[in-house]
């Protein structure tokens, strides 16, 4: 069981982590919507916007929210766990631009709808991914 320092950290870090997520999320549907209103395809929007939310995750999960775990060398850089980090994302914009195309091409669902349905399913998944095998 753990005690109540802990069980205080942990969910400070789980604040942070959502917090860290909400600015990407923005921060995607910002780019996603930006280049879907000029014309660009869903996909390649999808993959452009996702990166961009995504490097801001690994940054500032890595500065802020698991900055008590820091491995490697004394900067705190681990490869492995860059690594890790881009598996994960790899597999989550994968999952996502299927469930895209799914939703949008095969449901008719309107593409802006389909980006929020997405997304929910999505933070979950990168949240227990990220917090069980990356950090």
């Amino acid at each position: 069981m753990m005690s109540d320092k802990n069980l205080r950290a942990a969910f400070i870090q789980f604040l942070k982590f959502n917090a860290v997520g909400l600015l990407n999320t923005l921060i995607d549907f910002v780019i996603f919507t930006l280049l879907n209103s000029l014309g660009m395809v869903y996909a390649l929007a999808q993959v452009i916007s996702y990166s961009a939310g995504t490097a801001n995750s690994f940054i500032l999960n890595k500065k802020v929210t698991f900055r008590d775990r820091n491995r490697g060398n004394k900067e705190g850089f681990d490869r492995v766990q860059l690594v890790k980090f881009i598996v994960l994302n790899l597999v989550v914009l994968g999952i996502s631009l299927l469930l895209m195309h799914l939703l949008t091409d095969k449901l008719g669902i309107q593409v802006l709808i389909s980006k929020v349905m997405v997304t929910f399913i999505t933070v979950i998944i990168n949240f227990f991914g990220s917090r069980k095998w990356v950090f």
